[in-house]
C-alpha cells in the first residue's frame, strides 16, 4: 500500500483524542470527536473498496499487499506490522461503525472532552488488536483497551461502579497474563529451533506449516492454553463469563460504554480465529470436544438466565453469554463453513446487540426505566420506535433476511458435519437458540404490547434526531442479511489458509 491507510484508520482516533485536550467548548468537543471517528470510517471504507476491488481482479485475493511493516525493535525481533485481509477486513469496518454512535450516545458534560478522549482511545485500541500482527503489538493493543473501558466504567457507572471496574480490569488482565506467557515462549521456541528469535506471527506460522519448527505436544497444549483462556475471558466463555453483567450493569446510562464493551468482546472471538487456531492446530483439535462442552453450557446457560432477568440490561448481557458462546462452538467445529459462520457472527453480534444496548438507553432516558415489567403498551404511544426495537431484536433471534440467521445457520451447518464435533452437540445448541426467541419476545410483550399504564400516556414517540441513528444500524443489519455474499466472498480466500492447516492436521491423526 502506498498510503499507510491502516496506520491512519489505527491512530485517527488517537489523534482525535489528543485534540480533546485544547477544545474546552462543549458543542465543538463533540463536533470534533464524531470528526474523528467519521474520518476513522471512511478511511476504513477506502480500504474496504480497494480490499473488495482486488477479489473482482483475482476471486482467491486474500490480502497479500495490504500490510504495513517497520523494524520496530529488530534486535528482540519487534515490528509495526499492521495487515488487513478477509479474516479482520470487516471487523475493522465494524469498529470504525460503531464508534461513531458510541460518541454521539456519550453524556455531555463537565468532563466531555475526558469522555470523548477515552471513546477515541478505546477505539484506537480495538482497531489495532484487529489489524495488529505482531504478537507484542497485539498483546500491546489488546491490553491498552483494559485502560479506558475501566476509566470510562470507573468515573462515569453506575453506584457499584469501582467494583465492576475492578473486577473487569482484574479478570481480562490476569487472562492476559497467561498469553503472554504463551507468546514469549513461542518466541523462543521458534528462536531455538530455527535461530530466528522473531515475534512476526507471519513468520512463525510459516515455520510451523512448512514444518521447520515443530513443537512437543505437551508444551504446545500449554501454549494453546494461555492464549484461549485470555480470549475465552474477554469472550465472556462460561465459566469465565462472571465480570461480564456486573460491567453492563454499571455502565452508564447513555449506552456508549455498553456498545464499546460489545466491540472488546468481538476481540476475544477474533483472537480465537486469528491466533489459537492457526499456531496451535492439534491442539485445538485435541481441546474441541471439551471447549464445545462449555460452548453448549454458555449457549443454554446464557440463555435460561437471560429469561429470568427483570433488567433488559442485564437480559442483554446474558443474552451476550450465549450468542458469544455459539461463535466459540462455531470456531471450534473447526471447518471452514462454522469458522465462517463463527466470523459473521462476530460482526452480527457487535451490530445488532450494540444497537440494542444503545436503543435500550433510549428507552430508559425516555421513560425513565428499564424494567419490562413496569411498562407495558408503549407501541401505543412509540409506534416507531416499537417497530425499529422489534426489528433489531428479530435479527437478534436470527429471523431469515436478518443478519443474525446467515451466520447462526452457518455455524449450525458447519458444526453438523464436523469431524471435531458433530450432530449431537447441535441438537443441543438449537434449544438456545429458541430459547433465545423466547426471552427476546418476551421482553418486547411485557414492554411494548398489553395495556398502556396511565404514567405513560403522554409521553409520545423518540424524537427524529434519536431514531435516525437506529434506522441506520438497522438498514446494516438488512443489507447483511439479504447480501452476504460481499462478507463470505472476502472471508474465504483467508479462511483457505486455515482449511489447509486442519486438514493436515485431520491426516496426522
Amino acid at each position: 500500500m502506498q498510503i499507510p491507510l491502516l496506520s491512519l484508520v489505527t491512530w485517527m482516533p488517537a489523534l482525535g483524542a489528543l485534540l480533546m485536550l485544547v477544545v474546552h467548548e462543549r458543542s465543538m468537543q463533540r463536533t470534533v470527536a464524531l470528526a474523528a471517528s467519521l474520518v476513522t470510517l471512511v478511511l476504513s471504507i477506502v480500504v474496504l473498496v480497494n480490499f473488495q476491488q482486488a477479489l473482482i481482479v483475482n476471486a482467491m485475493f486474500a490480502g497479500a499487499g495490504f500490510s504495513e511493516q517497520i523494524s520496530w525493535v529488530p534486535t528482540w525481533g519487534l515490528s509495526y506490522y499492521l495487515a488487513v485481509d478477509g479474516i479482520n477486513l470487516w471487523l475493522m469496518v465494524l469498529a470504525s461503525f460503531m464508534m461513531p454512535f458510541a460518541i454521539w450516545a456519550a453524556s455531555t458534560n463537565e468532563r466531555s472532552n475526558a469522555n470523548y478522549a477515552l471513546l477515541l482511545l478505546l477505539e484506537t485500541g480495538i482497531l489495532g488488536s484487529f489489524l495488529a500482527r505482531d504478537l507484542i503489538l497485539f498483546y500491546a493493543f489488546f491490553e491498552f483497551t483494559l485502560i479506558p473501558t475501566a476509566l470510562l466504567l470507573g468515573i462515569w457507572g453506575g453506584e457499584r461502579r469501582v467494583e465492576a471496574a475492578t473486577k473487569f480490569f482484574l479478570y481480562t488482565f490476569a487472562g492476559s497474563i497467561f498469553m503472554l506467557l504463551s507468546i514469549i515462549a513461542l518466541y523462543l521456541l521458534h528462536g531455538q529451533s530455527t535461530g530466528v528469535f522473531t515475534f512476526d506471527y507471519a513468520t512463525i506460522l510459516a515455520a510451523i506449516n512448512g514444518g521447520v519448527f515443530r513443537i512437543d505436544p505437551a508444551v504446545e497444549r500449554l501454549l494453546f492454553g494461555g492464549f484461549f483462556i485470555a480470549f475465552a475471558i474477554k469472550i465472556a466463555l462460561w465459566p469465565f463469563h462472571t465480570w461480564m453483567p456486573l460491567l453492563h450493569g454499571q455502565t452508564p446510562a447513555d449506552g456508549s460504554v455498553d456498545l464499546a464493551a460489545v466491540l472488546l468482546k468481538v476481540i476475544g472471538g477474533y483472537g480465537l480465529i486469528r491466533f489459537a487456531l492457526p499456531l496451535f492446530s492439534s491442539s485445538a483439535l485435541w481441546a474441541a470436544p471439551a471447549i464445545g462442552v462449555l460452548a453448549v453450557i454458555g449457549v443454554l446457560y446464557g440463555a435460561w438466565v437471560a429469561y429470568g432477568q427483570r433488567d433488559i440490561k442485564q437480559l442483554l448481557a446474558y443474552s451476550s453469554v450465549s450468542h458469544l458462546s455459539l461463535v466459540v462452538f462455531g470456531v471450534f467445529a473447526l471447518n471452514a463453513i462454522s469458522v465462517s459462520g463463527a466470523l459473521i457472527q462476530l460482526i452480527n453480534y457487535g451490530l445488532t446487540t450494540g444497537a440494542l444496548f444503545l436503543a435500550v438507553a433510549m428507552l430508559e432516558e425516555h421513560v425513565g426505566t428499564r424494567q419490562p415489567r413496569e411498562m407495558g403498551g408503549l407501541w401505543l404511544v412509540m409506534p416507531t420506535f416499537g417497530g425499529l426495537l422489534l426489528a433489531m431484536i428479530l435479527a437478534s433471534i436470527g429471523l431469515p433476511g436478518l443478519n443474525g440467521f446467515v451466520g447462526e445457520f452457518a455455524v449450525l451447518q458447519g458444526a453438523w458435519i464436523s469431524a471435531a464435533l458433530g450432530w449431537r452437540y447441535v441438537l443441543v445448541v438449537v434449544l438456545g437458540v429458541i430459547l433465545a426467541a423466547v426471552y427476546m419476545l418476551a421482553m418486547f410483550r411485557h414492554s411494548f404490547m398489553g395495556p398502556l399504564r396511565a404514567q405513560y400516556a403522554a409521553i409520545g414517540d423518540l424524537p427524529r434526531s434519536k431514531l435516525v441513528p437506529l434506522a441506520v444500524l438497522l438498514v446494516a443489519m438488512v443489507a447483511i442479511g439479504i447480501f452476504p455474499n460481499p462478507i463470505f466472498n472476502s472471508i474465504q480466500p483467508s479462511l483457505g489458509q486455515f482449511a489447509a492447516i486442519l486438514s493436515a492436521t485431520l491426516t496426522s491423526r
